[in-house]
């Protein structure tokens, strides 16, 4: 069975454990690739990631774009919403259906 993990500083991912995932807290570069890896590879299909550590491990995270899993996912964490969620949602609707489905009509 699939596993459900959360990737991040402590502070932003405690209470995901309060909901029965695996959280795991990283306070440098290093740990937090290393870490990245390791559940890459092993059981689980989803991992949430900070998105400040998102942004950190970026060239990481390239590597598992077009594997079937793990689903690597963006969530803000206590210093807030970067923006960076909703634009690999973006990107990926836009290698989906071929185009941009999101636009302004403010010009």
């Amino acid at each position: 069975m699939y596993k459900i993990a959360v990737l991040g500083d402590r502070d932003s991912i405690y209470g995901y454990a309060a909901l029965g995932l695996d959280t795991y807290p990283v306070s440098n570069r290093e740990e937090a690739a290393k870490t990245l890896k390791k559940l890459a590879e092993g059981r689980y299909a989803i991992i949430y990631i900070t998105e400040a550590w998102q942004a950190q491990l970026q060239a990481e995270i390239d590597h598992y774009v077009t594997e079937q899993l793990p689903a690597i996912i963006p969530i803000p964490g206590v210093s807030g919403n970067t923006g960076r969620g909703m634009y690999n949602v973006k990107k990926s609707v836009e290698r989906a259906v071929g185009s941009d489905i999101i636009f302004n009509n403010d010009n």
